[in-house]
């Protein structure tokens, strides 16, 4: 492609899949039908488009790539809107059934029976912007307060997202992590109930809840295809989205689910170093990346568990592929449709493109003319700000 992904330093370390049980246990199918059969349920359900981009393959040589546009999601404009929303709805039924002595149905909370029990209860999460805003998207319709806390670099217009859905947003000094730490802090001193996407000791259910949710974009894509991918490229962060989408496809595929590639920034790349030490690691954030959904320098727990068991390969990439990759998507050329992508959302094309460019790295992840590549376009333009800088190629982006 460009000289830019020819002489870019992407790290790359191989992974020791095993395809043991955590792909069944720690998400089970069951756990992944609940999340289907609620959330199709939902007001404004519909799959989002899987984009087959010929013309982009048949540049870099590769068979096949299929790219899951989550920009349309319930008009939040990420995948987040299938975890946040549906775990915090998961939460409010124990919460009510812990209140009550009855499990109330999902359905008659979701139709306002509960509002008025819903008003005392409080949902609280950190947010690098998406998962916030799929909360507090949730806490609106079910009737439930919401706080979400942001880090100092989280931009104006995310926070702003948040706010009009109603909920109280609290800014931190300090990144991500601290974020998290304060949420959790803070919850537990006032009574109000953590809705995370991120799991540690004896905090578990949330963060399964919410990887489920994200099995709902795996159960739409896998009906669109008649063939297994070869290879999945998956954004980094906690581990979430990885775990769930391995797990899933897994769960579908069997033994010829797609050689699993996990992708980090070289700034927040904690999956990476766990997977370099060979247990549960974390790195400490000193300049926050432009792939703000993917800032993160503590793994899930429970996403790792899976993680480790799946995944063949960890790159980490810097930040000067991302603007490139999203003007590759929102002017390609030939017959290729218009995708207006977020700066987390490319992630894992901006590393197939510079695989591609160099050889030996395209070696060591198995690509060739006959690779069938699976990517998950987690968001569209959740900052137009933003999106508009990168797309004139100003600095302020």
């Amino acid at each position: 492609m460009t000289h830019i992904f020819e002489a870019s330093l992407i790290g790359h370390i191989p992974g020791k899949p095993r395809a043991g049980a955590p792909s069944h246990s720690a998400l089970s199918e069951l756990d992944f039908d609940e999340a289907m059969a609620e959330i199709g349920a939902w007001q404004g359900y519909a799959p989002t488009p899987l984009h087959c981009l010929r013309d982009l393959a048949a540049r870099l040589g590769v068979r096949r790539i299929d790219y899951k546009h989550e920009g349309a999601r319930f008009g939040l404009g990420s995948f987040k809107a299938l975890g946040g929303s549906y775990a915090g709805l998961r939460l409010l039924q124990r919460e009510l059934a812990r209140r009550t002595g009855n499990m109330p149905a999902l359905a008659d909370i979701r139709h306002g029976q509960y509002r008025d029990e819903c008003a005392d209860i409080t949902l609280v999460s950190a947010t690098d912007g998406n998962h916030g805003r799929s909360l507090a998207w949730g806490c609106k319709r079910f009737g439930a307060r919401c706080r979400i806390y942001i880090h100092a670099e989280v931009s104006q217009a995310r926070s702003k997202a948040m706010r009009d859905l109603g909920a109280d947003v609290i800014r931190i000094v300090g990144d991500y992590d601290a974020s998290v730490a304060l949420a959790r802090e803070e919850a537990e001193k006032n009574g109000w109930l953590v809705v995370s996407d991120t799991s540690w000791p004896g905090y578990f259910e949330p963060p399964r809840d919410v990887m489920a949710g994200y099995g709902v974009m795996v159960r739409e894509i896998c009906a669109s295809l008649d063939q297994a991918p070869t290879h999945v490229f998956l954004q980094g962060g906690v581990g979430g989205l990885a775990a769930s989408v391995v797990a899933a496809l897994r769960q579908h595929w069997g033994s010829d689910a797609p050689r699993a590639v996990v992708v980090e920034p070289d700034r927040a790349a904690c999956l990476f170093e766990s997977a370099r030490q060979g247990r549960f690691s974390t790195v400490k954030i000193t300049d926050e990346t432009i792939m703000a959904g993917l800032s993160c320098g503590e793994p899930s727990e429970m996403a790792l568990e899976i993680l480790t068991e799946e995944v063949s390969d960890y790159l980490t990439i810097p930040d000067d592929l991302v603007p490139p990759t999203i003007r590759l998507l929102g002017n390609p050329t030939g017959h290729d449709p218009v995708i207006e992508a977020g700066e987390s959302a490319v992630a894992g094309l901006a590393a197939l493109i510079a695989a591609r460019a160099q050889p030996d790295l395209s070696q060591k992840l198995g690509l060739d003319g006959s690779s069938r590549v699976l990517l998950i376009g987690s968001e569209g333009v959740t900052d137009p700000n933003i999106y508009a800088a990168i797309m004139e190629d100003r600095d302020e982006a």
